[in-house]
């Protein structure tokens, strides 16, 4: 499989996005891309969720979270970084004499009321702890119960659309609202047919910043099995599930096609039955219901069965629009080595949460990371999870580069 680091060379080669995610100089003619739109749930959140929760902060506002990296809690789910940080971190350190690559991320929330929403344009993340790729009222008719938050991904699809006017550089953007919310697949023959010449600039703008812009579709759809699992849904109703997330992701891939995205990043979802979170709430004597490296069997396999539905509908709309770029980032595979070979990586525990309570798995089911009564490892870096169910700072940096390698991405 080709290499990330190596294939910045075309904007049809699209793996030197996340290497040099801008562009070359005007003598080579050669594009990259400018900005990075995230969606997601907890796996990929930058502070999201803590902003939304002000007036009762949730326990990544406080230390230990963030100590690693950032010294200080950033609403990160993690110690430090997650792997949307490293798509352009990782670019400045491979080019450091040219000082390319894009800045961290900001969340949305942030700036939600646009005071300069213009400082967007290199990059805005939507994604928010516990978000689902349904919406909460659907899950509910299924018995799931979402706590966390409402910010499914049709909610964060949304707010992208509300902002993108003040992404576009042009004074029109009552055309991009006509387009925006029209209900119909005729959107753009309909607005078309009124457009004056500004609305026509206006629109291409538009296109023009998404078409530039590398599109990280999660991790997102994982919360729906995790909530399901936990609250006891039956087998029927989980396996149903299935293709209904995979269908509003691809969906909101559509969506974005129309109106102008080219470049998808979609993450499968990780090994759950490796998460200390799930490994405690299952926790079995039988021993035959874990594999050798101590993960739950039946919800790995649960995991490879969903990314393999994921894979195949990928697939098919490579298929139907052959010139968009949609990359299928095999999270799973990614994370495997950190549980096959952990040593060779220096990771000294696996299925034991670095913060959190007592227990074999360091997780307990009352108590979250940064409450009082829980505690944190010393070194955080060879811990391979976190806080029960997320990953470190230092998996995540193992873990993207198996993605940014090429190794570990479809194509």
């Amino acid at each position: 499989m080709a290499s990330l680091y190596s294939l910045c060379l075309s904007k049809q080669q699209l793996f030197g996005i996340l290497l040099i995610i801008t562009f070359f100089s005007s003598s080579s003619a050669k594009r990259c891309y400018k900005s990075i739109i995230s969606f997601g749930d907890s796996l990929a959140d930058t502070g999201n969720w803590v902003i939304l929760l002000q007036q009762n902060k949730p326990t990544p506002a406080f230390p230990p979270f963030g100590g690693t990296y950032f010294h200080r809690p950033t609403g990160r789910c993690c110690d430090g970084r997650l792997i949307v940080d490293f798509f352009g971190t990782e670019s400045l350190k491979l080019q450091s004499t040219q000082k390319l690559g894009l800045p961290l991320v900001p969340p949305y929330f942030r700036d939600a009321n646009c005071s300069n929403c213009r400082k967007f344009q290199k990059g805005v993340n939507f994604a928010v702890v516990g978000a689902t790729a349904l919406d909460n009222a659907y899950l509910a008719r299924k018995g799931i119960i979402n706590e966390l938050t409402n910010v499914s991904l049709g909610v964060q699809l949304g707010l992208l659309k509300t902002l993108l006017p003040s992404l576009c550089s042009s004074s029109s953007g009552k055309y991009l609202q006509m387009l925006l919310f029209l209900p119909n697949n005729q959107k753009w023959t309909i607005v078309f047919n009124y457009m004056e010449q500004t609305g026509q600039e206006f629109i291409n703008s538009c296109n023009e910043f998404l078409n530039n812009s590398l599109i990280l579709m999660g991790e997102i759809g994982g919360n729906e099995f995790n909530l399901a699992f936990v609250q006891g849904i039956s087998s029927e109703v989980i396996g149903g599930l299935v293709p209904e997330v995979i269908k509003a992701i691809s969906a909101a891939i559509e969506e974005l096609i129309e109106l102008g995205a080219m470049t998808f990043v979609v993450p499968g979802t990780i090994p759950l039955g490796c998460l200390p979170v799930l490994l405690t709430r299952f926790r079995t004597s039988n021993k035959q219901a874990y594999d050798r490296y101590g993960c739950l069997i039946w919800l790995n396999d649960f995991a490879h069965y969903y990314n393999e539905y994921l894979k195949k509908e990928l697939e098919s709309m490579r298929r139907l629009h052959p010139r968009i770029n949609i990359i299928y980032a095999d999270y799973y595979q990614a994370s495997m080595p950190l549980y096959l070979s952990p040593r060779s990586f220096g990771f000294k525990s696996t299925l034991t949460a670095c913060c959190g309570g007592e227990g074999p798995y360091n997780v307990n089911v009352t108590l979250s990371c940064g409450d009082p009564g829980t505690k944190s490892c010393d070194d955080p870096s060879s811990y391979v999870n976190w806080d029960g169910a997320h990953f470190t700072d230092e998996a995540h940096r193992v873990i993207s580069n198996g993605l940014l390698d090429g190794s570990c991405t479809i194509p």
